[in-house]
């Protein structure tokens, strides 16, 4: 059930990521054309822009971890055996729900510090820029949470203990394992 919710919200979240990328190629174009053509400008364009961008990254790297999509490396797991390579699995989704908790404290402190604050431009609550930390932090666990749970009963095969993405360079021709 987590997982369905997990892959139908993933799926909003291409959606999301999409339009917000639509919008921003929409105002900095238009900008550039009002600036250069007009002589004026769309006054929230900047702002609005960089906003869209600060959400589009942390629900990009929510689907990135859905997907397993960051890079990383295998130079010690991968030389392992199946207990060693599960046992650093394990430690790496602790660590990285540690590293959850830490945001989720840090930007909802500055959520709510912000919220009383307004953007220059736009006017709107500067909460808004902190809000998709916590966002991140919530559904990045969420995740962590799950793949944890599916390590620990075993639903892993063996294959997928290294989970690594190669870069697009590499000498493997970024085929998603070392």
């Amino acid at each position: 059930m987590v997982q369905k919710f997990i892959d139908g919200f993933c799926k909003v979240l291409n959606v999301v990521i999409a339009l917000c990328l639509a919008v921003m190629v929409v105002l900095v174009f238009g900008n550039v054309v009002m600036r250069y053509g007009f002589n004026s400008g769309i006054t929230l364009s900047e702002e609005l822009s960089r906003w869209l961008f600060v959400w589009m990254t942390f629900m990009g790297a929510v689907i990135a971890l859905k997907e397993h999509g960051h890079l990383g490396t295998d130079m010690l797991v991968g030389k392992l055996g199946p207990a060693g390579k599960r046992f650093c699995l394990a430690l790496s989704y602790l660590a990285m729900l540690y590293i959850c908790g830490l945001l989720f404290k840090g930007a909802y402190q500055q959520t709510v510090i912000n919220l009383g604050s307004t953007s220059a431009v736009m006017e709107v609550s500067m909460a808004w820029v902190y809000a998709p930390g916590v966002v991140f932090a919530v559904l990045g666990g969420l995740i962590l949470l799950t793949e944890l749970f599916r390590l620990f009963t075993g639903q892993v095969r063996d294959e997928d203990l290294v989970m690594v993405q190669e870069s697009e360079e590499s000498p493997h021709g970024g085929s998603g394992k070392a």
